[in-house]
């Protein structure tokens, strides 16, 4: 996190163009930065000024008498580039920069100039930053913020003055207030990294137009929302939109899905817009862990509840339903005309008497995971004095932590004291019934993710997985000048793959397809072959269930009449002939890869029997796949609606499914030169799947075909063969998150003494431990795992690097009955290996004065160690380089 210091809490700061110009960025950072309670120099740099705002000012940036740690620049963007050369010679560590309309060239002088001093810039189109614990606010921002444990994070400072409005109006709070602006050094990924660590947040708000390094941008997001709450807002929806973005802060144009895919990937909630953004504000402010999806809805109105119904049914929520022990209890509380099923009216003239007895009915109850009360204006009753009233009881009921509570009191003035005083007492409040279920619906989707981000994955052993047949088969259509590929050219590929596909023949006319048919069998299918026709459709290029030699000749000539009459200047490589498939109760898929320009290679998800682009038709996933991620896909297809699971009369098999689309994540990982591939269809009869027409276009590729991957797959080039002193054959190999069953017995294999040295506490671990330790981001962290023949593992090695790739921490832990067999020496030696080629510094590590063994190896392999026996540690470093050992 270098530099961030002094970004975020500085000792001094210097304000280059503070000036008295009325509306100017000088004089309001410097009005706003004396409002606060900085306690630090501030050194305003203007020549034309002796001092600004009462502060002495300095003519230049040599002038000044001590070193900035940050720097707001005031200046036009023409003049930044210098300054940022200056200050760096100066000796500045961190700059906001704040000027908009700065061009390619000028970045590209300040990023060099930033990069050559060792300084890191915020910005440009930076609106400023707001450190409410601090008392520092270093922006132009038209208000000020209050102290609160949400952090955001915004590439747009108009956003940035919206949500200080309404937080301002709300009593909102913030620890961290960032304008990244166009985001030239200091980006997304960094501030995750250091809000992640922060103790004055709890959770994490951006609001994004779009992402430039997806690979760190997801490394950080899913080590971030491991520990925090991180919601996001992201603009640019349509393609237009998307394309508005992209002159906004210059950013690629990526698919809305894949930004869709990859937020849920890493755990984090999206949401919608900035209704969304500020009710997810409010849902933050009052941050609590959600028990369980069932929501009962308690009113004194059924229009407001069935609003508030039909955003949570059409955002895939859960209703709960009400046990006749809770119902009989309501009964005897409610009037005879109360609703009698949830939501729970009891009429529009309810007393405050009859919603505090309804609460604590619910309050005693199990049939449900959280409350939603809901209040519209009555003369019959002070919605205020219902509101205190209300929150009283949930102070004093012993059961009330048990439940997420939210409220909705409608309307505007007679409402708005009610409002206040949930806030103030710490219970989410909502203007409107559809922003309350929303709010709710974003405590349940974020739920959703994180349960993802934990599951573990089923271990799936026997798939298919000729890499090397599928290198040949590519460079022999290289060889012969082929790059689009389809059905008859692919069999062979995606047989290494254990994908199936139907046999295919070529014929170059109308007569030899007729020949063709005759010899297979009907009926028969014929389809179009031209690299020229994206859609076959678009020519009437597939005919079916031909049952003799005539309709074969008379369907082929029509097919290439019609392209000859619609496309003449297409090219004809003949026709496709297969024997048609059994579709008596199938369901047709049509399975994608596209290279997304932020992302990188995506996997998309929809319907057959229809041609689509894009992702507006098709649910969107990351890779790497593994059977549980593959699940998540079809799951969010299906809910979604881009696969319509009633269209078959069988049921739409999930493991095979599962299976192919895991098959098609390894195809893609393992060939970089795949940039494009279609299944459609793809019918799937039970477990059985058949690619009837498949499409695939190669492009020569040289280069870390990882590299272009949004997330780090499995490392395999580190799986290694290895012996004991015994000479029994192990595999040290990367950690899977199908490991976490054999990493759990693994555990139960050490002993309470040595998990004690290890972990310096006695801990339980659980699955929540086990997940973290087995679904790792094999980009910032690293766990080899050694393997016996039976799959066991007898030991583990890991290490996680500094968000800077610089330093990291290792930890090794054998089982407690395999000590003195050399498996500790082996470990370590591969961490040392991997560690090096990472480019690391150094690996350090603490152990007990009592973990003798650790101590004399760790001294074997050229560990410095350092006792600190008052404190009863002992630390180990490795100095990888020179620069480690400085």
């Amino acid at each position: 996190m270098q530099g961030l210091d002094a970004l975020f809490r500085p000792a001094s700061i210097a304000v280059i163009g503070a000036s008295h110009r009325d509306n100017g960025a000088g004089k309001l950072v410097m009005k706003n930065l004396l409002a606060g309670n900085f306690s630090g120099p501030v050194m305003p740099v203007n020549p034309k000024y002796d001092a600004v705002a009462g502060v002495m000012a300095y003519p230049d940036i040599q002038s000044l008498p001590r070193v900035p740690d940050l720097a707001i620049i005031c200046t036009p963007a023409a003049k930044n580039p210098g300054i940022i050369d200056q200050l760096g010679r100066k000796g500045c560590k961190a700059a906001i920069v704040l000027a908009a309309g700065t061009n390619g060239e000028q970045l590209a002088q300040m990023k060099d100039g930033a990069r050559r001093h060792g300084m890191r810039l915020l910005g440009p189109n930076s609106m400023g930053v707001i450190l409410p614990h601090l008392g520092l606010n270093v922006s132009f921002a038209p208000f000020p913020a209050k102290p609160g444990r949400i952090a955001f994070v915004s590439q747009s400072a108009a956003v940035c003055a919206t949500i200080l409005d309404w937080a301002r109006h709300n009593d909102i709070g913030f620890s961290h207030f960032i304008s990244l602006g166009d985001a030239s050094d200091i980006d997304f990924a960094q501030l995750l990294d250091y809000l992640a660590r922060d103790r004055h947040t709890n959770a994490i708000l951006l609001y994004m137009d779009a992402i430039q390094d997806a690979r760190t941008f997801m490394s950080a997001a899913r080590a971030a929302s491991r520990n925090k709450a991180v919601l996001v807002v992201k603009s640019g929806k349509t393609r237009i939109g998307a394309q508005l973005g992209h002159l906004h802060t210059g950013g690629d144009v990526g698919l809305d899905a894949a930004y869709d895919a990859a937020i849920r990937r890493a755990g984090m909630l999206r949401v919608r817009d900035t209704h969304d953004l500020f009710a997810a504000v409010e849902t933050l402010n009052h941050a609590q862990s959600l028990r369980g999806e069932r929501l009962v809805i308690l009113t004194n109105g059924g229009g407001p509840a069935i609003m508030a119904i039909d955003t949570l049914l059409a955002r895939g929520g859960k209703l709960a339903s009400l046990s006749e022990a809770t119902l009989s209890a309501l009964d005897r509380v409610l009037p005879p005309a109360w609703s009698h099923t949830n939501p729970i009216d009891i009429v529009g003239d309810a007393p405050v008497e009859r919603y505090i007895a309804s609460l604590k009915v619910l309050l005693d109850s199990d049939d449900f995971d959280a409350i939603l009360i809901m209040h519209a204006p009555s003369a019959a009753v002070n919605s205020t004095l219902v509101a205190r009233e209300l929150i009283q009881v949930i102070k004093e009921h012993p059961r009330a932590r048990r439940f997420n509570i939210l409220t909705n009191w409608s309307g505007e003035t007679s409402v708005f004291e009610a409002r206040r005083c949930f806030t103030e007492a710490g219970i989410p409040t909502y203007r409107t019934p559809e922003s309350a279920a929303g709010a709710f619906m974003h405590l349940v989707e974020y739920r959703r993710n994180q349960k993802q981000l934990m599951e573990t994955p089923e271990s799936v052993s026997d798939m298919p997985s000729d890499a090397e047949t599928v290198k040949a088969l590519i460079q022999e259509a290289f060889q012969q000048g082929l790059q689009q590929l389809d059905t008859h050219e692919v069999s062979r590929l995606m047989a290494a793959y254990g994908i199936q596909t139907l046999p295919t023949w070529i014929a170059s006319d109308a007569t030899e397809a007729a020949h063709i048919a005759e010899q297979i069998g009907y009926p028969v299918v014929i389809k179009l072959r031209s690299p020229d026709i994206a859609h076959k459709s678009d020519v009437s290029g597939v005919v079916l269930n031909l049952r003799s030699a005539a309709e074969v000749a008379q369907a082929a000539d029509a097919i290439l009449d019609r392209v000859r009459q619609t496309f003449p200047s297409a090219r004809i490589h003949g026709l496709l002939v297969q024997r048609m498939a059994r579709r008596a109760g199938t369901q047709e898929l049509h399975i994608a890869v596209r290279s997304d320009p932020v992302f990188g290679p995506v996997i998309l998800l929809g319907d057959g029997g229809v041609d689509w682009e894009g992702e507006e038709q098709a649910a969107v996933a990351l890779p790497p796949l593994n059977m549980t991620l593959a699940r998540y896909l079809v799951i969010h297809a299906l809910k979604s609606g881009k696969v319509r699971a009633n269209r078959s009369q069988q049921a739409l098999d999930m493991e095979a499914v599962c299976r192919v689309l895991t098959q098609v994540s390894h195809l893609i990982i393992n060939h970089p030169e795949i940039t494009r591939l279609d299944i459609h269809p793809l019918l799937a009869t039970g477990k059985e799947m058949i690619a009837l027409d498949v499409s695939l276009r190669l492009s020569p590729f040289e280069g870390d075909g990882q590299a272009r991957l949004a997330i780090r797959p499995y490392p395999k080039e580190w799986e290694e063969q290895a012996r004991l002193k015994d000479d029994s054959p192990i595999l040290l190999r990367p950690i899977l998150p199908e490991d976490e069953p054999a990493h759990k017995e693994f555990v139960a294999h050490v002993s309470d003494e040595d998990r004690y040295k290890r972990f310096f506490a006695d801990v339980v671990i659980g699955h929540e431990e086990l997940a973290h330790m087995t679904q790792i981001d094999y980009d910032r962290e690293m766990a080899f795992v050694a393997v016996a023949g039976n799959g066991d593992i007898l030991g583990v090695v890991r290490a996680v690097s500094d968000p800077d790739n610089s330093d990291a921490e290792f930890a090794v832990l054998v089982r407690s009955d395999l000590k003195g067999v050399g498996l500790g020496r082996l470990l370590m030696e591969k961490i040392i290996r991997y560690a090096r080629q990472r480019g690391l510094h150094s690996l350090s590590g603490i152990t007990m004065p009592s973990n003798r063994g650790m101590v004399v190896l760790a001294r074997k392999l050229g560990f410095k160690v350092t006792m600190h026996l008052e404190d009863g540690i002992v630390e180990l470093r490795l100095a990888l380089d020179q620069a480690g050992a400085e």
